[in-house]
């Protein structure tokens, strides 16, 4: 600027003065964020740029001169670019599922004395990328099931963790295809896709198979989806379903085995054995044998865990020769199943002595025979009981009912016969004594009329029969007593004159009647 001096009288004079402001540090630098990538994808190489920032600082010369820098131990830095200007970059791999967010300060500072400074916190997160595979919680896992389980019973559950974000953290169970004893897995167990707890398809029998594997997939669902598998096993506990089996004797079919022991043998002698088995393990299949039937129980004894059937003392002539036994199989179970058997003992030295093998078992009633013999039998009863009642009501009915001739024409009461059906002494010219058989039928109305032999050697045969018309039977028959009795199949007696009948002979054409001698 210019000085300007006046005097009084005018006179006056200028002069420049400079006058130079020295900078004071007064002014803190300033940061700018000018650019800033958020969120980060975890799976950005080292050195990728995040933001640039800019500082300023209104300060001159050295006072403005500043310097940046950031917080340790953060996978970030500060590279400069041009004139005030830093570039944000990463120094290492990121990884979401360890850090998911940074927390970065930016400190900016002058060269004044005494020096400024100013800072600012950058807000960073890390995007989730599909980089984990689901991780089970167990390396493998063992069920264990009761056979003659019920199909839906649930084994076990397996339980996978992903830690990856939303889709790519969530786990879906499946299982593996492969077989078990022939058969797909998918027929024996199932899993639920969402909670990993594993189902029992059908019923297990240990008999079959005891244990076996399957294999379990954990998958999330992240592009592309990553997974895991892990081994199942599952182990099938005996339950007690089985019944001894008897291998011997054999119980099978009608035949049986019998067993000679000689009549010297003296007490504790090996007779036989039962031999025995049973499909179940463990103490479902300790057996244990008792004697529950036998013709002498004091002669023979079992032993309770072999089966050999000893003497418990000496035979004697006065035991009878066949013997039997039922031996009864017990397992240990919870629920002791049992099966029983028939031994057959002989005693003798010689086979001729042995009785026929088919009379020594024992009079064991059959209950379904039995039902069946008496049903029979009230059938039988029944039957003959109303055949008998219809026979005397049959009879009974024959009585009452009034002795017809020819289908019923006309009624003549049975009165009218002669007691014993023939000739009355004194009535004829011969005096032996005939009998006469009538056949009459309803149906056909056809009927024979004949002579039965006679009572006197001296009585002329009846061989010949003469043909009349029913008129000249009617003429002449008014003299006889008697008449037929009208039925099928049955015969009258008749008592007639017997030298009329010697003179005349008869015969019905329609009903094939003829009388003569």
């Amino acid at each position: 600027m210019f000085v300007e001096a006046k005097d009084g009288h005018g006179l006056s004079s200028e002069s420049k003065v400079i006058i130079d402001i020295t900078d004071v540090n007064d002014n803190s630098p300033v940061i700018y964020l000018k650019s800033l990538t958020n969120p980060i994808p975890e799976n950005a190489s080292p050195g990728t740029e995040v933001g640039i920032i800019n500082v300023q600082d209104r300060d001159s010369e050295n006072n403005r001169q500043v310097h940046c820098s950031i917080s340790q131990n953060v996978l970030f830095k500060l590279m400069p670019s041009i004139k005030n200007y830093y570039s944000l970059v990463t120094t290492g791999h990121l990884d979401r599922e360890v850090v998911s967010d940074y927390n970065i300060t930016i400190t900016a500072f002058d060269e004044g004395s005494p020096t400024l400074s100013s800072s600012k916190t950058v807000q960073l997160s890390v995007g989730d990328v599909n980089d984990n595979p689901p991780v089970f919680e167990e390396q493998s896992y063992s069920a264990y099931v009761t056979e003659n389980n019920k199909p839906g019973f649930t084994l076990c559950s397996v339980t996978a963790r992903d830690p990856d974000w939303r889709q790519n953290g969530t786990v879906i169970y499946s299982l593996l295809p492969g077989e078990v004893n022939g058969a797909a897995v998918s027929s024996y167990l199932s899993i639920n896709g969402d909670t990993g707890v594993i189902h029992a398809v059908r019923s297990f029998d240990y008999e079959q198979f005891r244990s076996f594997e399957v294999h379990v997939m954990a998958r999330d669902n992240g592009s592309p989806p990553l997974s895991s598998n892990v081994t199942v096993s599952v182990f099938i506990t005996d339950e007690n379903d089985n019944s001894p089996q008897i291998l011997y004797p054999s119980t099978e079919g009608n035949s049986f085995m019998t067993e000679l022991i000689p009549k010297a043998a003296h007490g504790g002698s090996l007779v036989s054995k039962v031999i025995a088995v049973d499909a179940d393990s463990g103490q479902n299949a300790w057996l244990s044998y008792h004697i529950i039937k036998s013709t002498d129980p004091g002669l023979f004894t079992i032993g309770p865990h072999s089966g050999e059937i000893t003497t418990q003392r000496d035979i004697l002539e006065s035991d009878s020769m066949k013997q039997n036994l039922i031996v009864a199989v017990k397992d240990n179970g919870q629920h002791s199943l049992s099966a029983t058997c028939t031994m057959y003992l002989l005693i003798s030295d010689n086979l001729a002595e042995v009785p026929e093998l088919k009379d020594i078992s024992f009079d064991e009633n059959n209950p379904k025979l039995t039902s069946y013999l008496i049903i029979a039998l009230v059938c039988v009863s029944t039957f003959f009981l109303t055949f008998i009642i219809i026979i005397l009501g049959l009879r009974f009915c024959r009585k009452r009912k009034p002795r017809l001739l020819f289908d019923g024409a006309i009624a003549i009461p049975s009165a009218y016969l002669p007691p014993d059906n023939s000739e009355v002494d004194g009535t004829g010219t011969l005096r032996s004594t005939y009998n006469y058989d009538a056949y009459l039928t309803t149906g056909s109305r056809t009927s024979d009329f004949k002579f039965m032999s006679s009572y006197n050697d001296n009585t002329l045969p009846a061989d010949q029969t003469l043909k009349k018309s029913p008129t000249d039977f009617d003429e002449a028959f008014g003299d006889c007593d008697g008449s037929p009795e009208v039925g099928t199949g049955v015969t009258y007696h008749l008592a007639c004159d017997i030298n009329f009948l010697l003179q005349q002979n008869f015969c019905f054409p329609q009903n094939n009647l003829c009388l003569g001698v």
